[in-house]
């Protein structure tokens, strides 16, 4: 009867391990997803002089844009924890939405090869940051499960692991459906 007792506890010992090494697994997943999103910002944080001092030239009537775009990336640079990040990315992702509107009234600045290769660098950046996004969202997800499932829920509440965070942004080079004219 002791070895059955003794055999019961090992088992919920080990699990008890397994479950906390899973959880600190999925934590530096977590990490590891969310330095992926943070290179990408600052890339497009570094992207975004460029992008307003072309535009500048070609649009001195827009200046209150630009100084609120270069307010905000300055502001969404300083925030640290993604619970805060994700709005202020957004509101960045949205002043940029505007920045590309202005510049449709802008023929020569269109047609300028330094302004489209600095917008194509924001594109390809937007890009590689949804996939950074969905990668930190789906390793927050994951853990999310285990944090909130029976009977790993438990260990969570113990060990004091809670939920985590989504990162959530509208990117700026998600646009409205093009207008067609036949």
């Amino acid at each position: 009867m002791t070895i059955i007792l003794l055999l019961g506890l090992a088992a919920i010992f080990i699990w008890i391990i397994f479950t906390y090494n899973l959880f600190v697994r999925d934590k530096n997943l977590i990490r590891e997803a969310w330095s992926g999103i943070d290179v990408q910002l600052k890339r497009r944080h570094t992207l975004i002089p460029n992008l307003v001092a072309s535009v500048k030239g070609y649009s001195q009537h827009e200046k209150g844009l630009l100084e609120d775009i270069t307010q905000k990336r300055s502001e969404a640079a300083r925030i640290e924890n993604i619970k805060d990040k994700a709005p202020a990315e957004s509101d960045l992702s949205g002043m940029l939405k505007n920045l590309f509107a202005v510049v449709e009234n802008y023929p020569d600045l269109k047609a300028s090869e330094n302004f489209l290769s600095l917008q194509n660098q924001l594109v390809e950046i937007e890009d590689h940051l949804q996939y950074a996004r969905r990668y930190y969202n789906g390793a927050v997800r994951n853990y999310n499960i285990r944090v909130e499932s029976f009977p790993s829920n438990i260990l969570a509440g113990i060990f004091n692991f809670k939920t985590d965070n989504f990162f959530e942004i509208t990117l700026a080079t998600e646009r409205a459906t093009p207008e067609v004219k036949i």
